[in-house]
């Protein structure tokens, strides 16, 4: 599934005009971000959580010169799957 056909779900199951389904899926994708943006942990109990997790500077190689290089900390969003998410992956429905 994609952005675009979650808000023709959304339109399609609530009644709502396109715009108005894409106004709901385009402000919860960017609160999202938002809180990500913040530092704050993201979750939807059961299917998913996302948070930033840091990683310090380390001193790295550049594989084409062999130049020793300073790669500098950095924070990237972790996914973590949710147990009701990894069951219902597993087990599909009959």
């Amino acid at each position: 599934m994609n952005k675009f056909k979650l808000i023709e779900l959304l339109k399609n199951r609530c009644s709502l005009t396109l715009n108005e389904a894409a106004a709901i899926v385009n402000l919860f994708f960017h609160e999202m971000a938002a809180a990500l943006a913040k530092g704050e942990r993201v979750e939807l109990r059961g299917l998913w959580s996302f948070y930033l997790k840091e990683y310090p500077s380390y001193t790295g190689r550049n594989p084409k010169t062999g130049e020793i290089v300073q790669i500098a900390s950095k924070k990237l969003p972790f996914f973590k799957c949710g147990k009701e998410l990894k069951e219902r992956a597993d087990y599909p429905p009959n």
